[in-house]
């Protein structure tokens, strides 16, 4: 009805994967307020909501939004979302279960972060409530400003069972848990075929000490970083802007970013310098329809740890119906 819609995203991608990516049901309180519940996507940056590809430059999203943002980062949760028009806002704020830190062993760490504990919904489990939200300022004409947070704690499999006398493993099974503090900041800005992007991630997690140290079974030393640090600015222009007769665009593009997922380490893990990340993108897209693009792309890619640069070349085709 006027007041009720369900809104579900399945993605076929890399040729062989099926993913249900966002499922769930918004309901229309009033005019300023929607009550949405289901597995939905975390509000963070730019790419984790608008991640389809024909609404990015680009053939891989930027590394930012793989590692320290881990997109597509979507988890089941209950909340509230709206539009005050008076203040040009909008604004998301959603309970969500977390990240899972340990499910039959440890599943962060410092190569790809928090990636790998993505729970999607598929049998998630919760042991702690995280907080997430996103305020959105659209003021001045083609300009959009985000603000965003998540807050919380991660998942555990190990706290199933557990006796509150068995001091032990309650021990071991706060071990296996670590805090994330996560800000970010984004900006969107699109006047007269002029594109420019800008998103910066900060993740601050605690207890990586004892998580690494305590929480792997077979005692290896794992190296989650204690925090997470990344940006990137990009500028694309439509080259058919002015071309009256031509509906299509054609977008070049170039995007500087840097991601670091050993911005910070506990004290007994040393910084890894091939986690910290420069990389320059350059390239071309072609946008026939709102829904289909065609791409392609030439990465340099460097680390601190080496200062030669990999250079990598992409090409894909984007469609969303």
């Amino acid at each position: 009805n006027n007041r009720t819609q369900f809104i579900s995203e399945i993605e076929f991608e890399h040729v062989k994967e099926v993913y249900v990516e966002q499922a769930f049901l918004d309901y229309r309180i009033n005019n300023s307020m929607n009550l949405r519940a289901g597995l939905m996507l975390i509000p963070m940056g730019i790419v984790n909501e608008y991640h389809e590809p024909p609404t990015f430059n680009g053939v891989e999203r930027p590394l930012l939004d793989k590692y320290i943002v881990p997109s597509t980062w979507r988890e089941l949760g209950i909340g509230l979302t709206g539009n005050i028009p008076n203040a040009n806002m909008r604004y998301q704020a959603y309970i969500v279960n977390g990240f899972a830190s340990y499910n039959d062993g440890p599943t962060l760490r410092g190569k790809d972060a928090l990636r790998k504990g993505r729970q999607k919904g598929a049998e998630s489990f919760m042991s702690s409530p995280n907080l997430t939200a996103k305020v959105e300022y659209y003021g001045f004409r083609g300009l959009n400003i985000g603000l965003s947070g998540y807050f919380g704690n991660t998942q555990s499999t190990l706290y199933n069972g557990l006796e509150k006398d068995d001091v032990d493993a309650v021990a071991h099974a706060d071990s296996s848990v670590v805090g994330i503090s996560m800000l970010g900041l984004d900006l969107r800005y699109n006047v007269r075929g002029v594109l420019i992007r800008g998103q910066l991630n900060y993740a601050n997690i605690s207890n990586t000490e004892q998580y690494n140290f305590i929480s792997n079974p077979d005692d290896e030393i794992n190296d989650l970083g204690s925090a997470l640090f990344g940006y990137y600015i990009e500028a694309g222009y439509n080259v058919f802007q002015s071309a009256k007769n031509i509906k299509t665009e054609l977008i070049p593009f170039i995007r500087y970013s840097e991601v670091d997922t050993h911005y910070k380490t506990a004290s007994e893990i040393e910084k890894n310098d091939a986690y910290h990340r420069t990389i320059i993108t350059t390239g071309l897209g072609w946008k026939v329809s709102p829904g289909a693009i065609f791409k392609a792309d030439m990465q340099f890619i460097k680390t601190k740890a080496d200062e030669s640069a990999d250079t990598v070349f992409n090409a894909g085709v984007g469609i969303w119906f």
